[in-house]
């Protein structure tokens, strides 16, 4: 190839077409999910101390014409290669993928990935088995990523898909042509904060960061901005002095970025700002006022409750005492009419 980033685009390989069918020619272009890459490399850090590489199941999505690929999620696959041979556990494989499908019905088999760049015959085997009918992606061609895992360099992705070679059919099973094709990292917002936190930890003994707040966020945020801006201008100044190659692409990217800046006057913005900001905090207050009106209403009635509880309970024992009194009286009477004796007087007839 003429250069590193240049591909090479080919009608995707199909099935036996019908007669007066043409087949597709639009190039594949594969777009990486960071949480499936960060899948990939934390199956690369388990793996066994005797095993250079480790491969494992993609899944995703694909646009109607094939043409786009996007890949969202992946799993490990065990599997132990030696010189000779290579087996692969496609029972688990299965029944793997027969789960996923079930919990995220969208995504389908997109193809498989291994933590090395080489391109063996063992790797034509497999890239043969995920592209095959029934199991495989058939009739998509199935994608192949490679991930570098060398201690101490840089993480390197590529992306290939395969066209069957004409040999004999003995070797039609573990022969392929593997063609490199396009891809990106594609990411939002959320994952690239992320990402960004993540990769603070590296400079650091301990390998942590610690999570940011709102405010911190935002003033970093406003620094990398203030970073980029500062680089834009130096260029352009750069340019205007003779001292660097001017470039249309990246003049034509300016200028419809600073088409998109709304043509508003400054002294505008920070009175809008000012407002907003005005808004958020009466916002504020009255959350808090709400907050406390609640707890208070809520103490009320605990105390209100608990209050009357306890009347009811003086009201009951004051009414048992008066009839103790009222008992104690009768039978302190009772003892004393009980305790008079009559003598017995004599008959008259004596």
């Amino acid at each position: 190839m003429a250069g590193q980033n240049s591909f090479l685009h080919v009608a995707r390989p199909l099935g036996p077409a019908a007669v007066g069918s043409q087949p597709t020619t639009a190039p594949l272009n594969v777009l990486i999910q960071p949480q499936a890459l960060l899948s990939i490399l934390d199956h690369s850090l388990r793996r066994n101390a005797d095993q250079e590489r480790v491969i494992g199941t993609l899944l995703g999505g694909r646009s109607e014409d094939g043409s786009e690929v996007e890949i969202r999620n992946c799993y490990a696959v065990g599997h132990s290669e030696t010189v000779e041979q290579v087996e692969v556990d496609m029972d688990y494989h299965k029944n793997m993928l027969a789960l996923h499908l079930k919990a995220n019905p969208r995504e389908i088999l997109i193809g498989w990935y291994a933590t090395s760049n080489e391109l063996n015959t063992f790797s034509a085997l497999i890239q043969n088995f995920y592209s095959s009918q029934g199991d495989g992606t058939f009739p998509h061609p199935a994608v192949h990523l490679t991930v570098s895992t060398t201690p101490g360099r840089d993480i390197e992705a590529r992306t290939y898909i395969s066209a069957p070679v004409g040999v004999t059919p003995e070797r039609a099973s573990d022969s392929c042509l593997f063609i490199p094709v396009p891809h990106e990292i594609k990411y939002g917002d959320a994952e690239k904060s992320g990402l960004e936190l993540i990769s603070g930890a590296k400079d650091r003994e301990d390998r942590t960061a610690g999570v940011v707040t709102d405010i911190e966020a935002l003033e970093r945020a406003i620094e990398e901005v203030l970073r980029l801006l500062d680089r834009v201008s130096n260029y352009v100044t750069s340019v205007l002095d003779e001292e660097a190659p001017p470039s249309n692409a990246l003049g034509q990217f300016l200028l419809n970025a600073l088409a998109l800046a709304p043509k508003v006057d400054p002294a505008d913005i920070e009175r809008d700002f000012n407002n907003h900001i005005q808004d958020v905090l009466v916002v504020s207050y009255l959350s808090n006022t709400i907050r406390t009106q609640i707890d208070l209403s809520n103490r009320l009635a605990t105390a209100a409750l608990t209050t009357g509880a306890a009347d009811g309970l003086g009201s009951s024992g004051g009414g048992g005492g008066e009839g103790g009194q009222k008992g104690g009286r009768e039978q302190r009477g009772g003892k004393g009419r009980g305790g008079q004796q009559r003598e017995p007087r004599e008959s008259r007839d004596n």
